[in-house]
């Protein structure tokens, strides 16, 4: 059985756009969907009948999202979850078992629905998590995806090069990082060291693209190597005119024990298109304690 695209739904507009942009997902793959609302109830009184007219209000939500999920695909299967509790949990837990989550970007302010619930998606998911925002997709083009050497970026090479190669689009690998400062590099002996620096990233990058010409003999890649732009800020801009940007789960930064790394969470905070984090499998890291 195939493992069913997870939803993440309320009434926001870019929930809205998640849903449209996983039924066209699951309608191409042909998977199933389940839409998944959650109602956080623990703050209700339950004496006041409170929890039971929330209770109903989400299974009206639902049935209605179900509707109109049907119209926009009518071939996919549509199931419909109604659970208690923080939708990030819910979704996280649901990601185990699924070929995909998939949400909305929510609001960008600081503490808005965006730090609550896509932000601790993409951190505890166990599978890929897409993040979708309203974004006007005219004239965009393309799949970038962010690369720094590390596994987790491997395999996000690896699930944006198969996206490419099955939508028909171009891929860019695109690898950023600042040289230092010259502040930095005073008292270094004056040598070629920028250019080594240069050459040993420009050699991460091509380790990482090896193989893909022989495995999509048709899928045109670009290698873009960024040295005077933050690995983010490349992204951002990259991102602005793409169809699609992929990020490993977080990088080689120091910050190991981190769920979810820094490049990866400032990119979800100023979505510039639909975001895929790209989780394929665990990466067990050297300096993870095994309690």
């Amino acid at each position: 059985m195939n493992e069913a695209i997870v939803v993440g739904v309320n009434d926001s507009p870019s929930s809205e756009a998640a849903m449209g942009w996983a039924m066209h997902r699951a309608a191409t793959l042909k998977l199933p969907v389940q839409l998944v609302h959650a109602v956080d109830d623990r703050w209700a009184y339950d004496s006041v009948g409170y929890n039971e007219w929330i209770r109903e209000s989400g299974i009206n939500f639902l049935a209605a999202a179900k509707d109109r999920a049907a119209k926009i695909e009518p071939t996919v299967k549509v199931t419909t979850d109604l659970v208690s509790g923080g939708a990030g949990y819910a979704l996280g837990k649901r990601s185990k078992k699924a070929a995909m989550v998939v949400i909305g970007s929510g609001h960008g302010w600081a503490g808005g629905s965006l730090t609550d619930r896509a932000l601790q998606v993409a951190a505890v998911a166990r599978c890929p998590v897409a993040v979708i925002g309203e974004h006007d997709m005219t004239n965009r083009k393309g799949i970038v995806v962010g690369v720094d050497g590390s596994e987790e970026s491997t395999q996000a090479v690896a699930f944006a090069a198969a996206e490419a190669d099955r939508q028909g689009q171009e891929l860019t690998v695109l690898h950023a990082f600042l040289t230092p400062e010259p502040w930095v590099t005073r008292g270094v002996p004056r040598t070629n060291y920028f250019e080594v620096i240069t050459e040993e990233e420009r050699v991460v990058l091509a380790e990482t693209v090896a193989g893909l010409a022989d495995k999509y003999p048709d899928l045109v890649v670009h290698q873009v190597l960024d040295t005077h732009t933050r690995p983010a800020e490349a992204l951002l801009a990259a991102g602005a005119t793409a169809q699609l940007l992929v990020v490993g789960s977080r990088g080689r930064g120091t910050f190991k024990r981190l769920l979810l790394g820094s490049t990866a969470h400032a990119v979800l905070t100023k979505l510039p298109c639909p975001t895929i984090i790209a989780r394929i499998s665990p990466v067990k890291h050297s300096d993870e304690s095994t309690a």
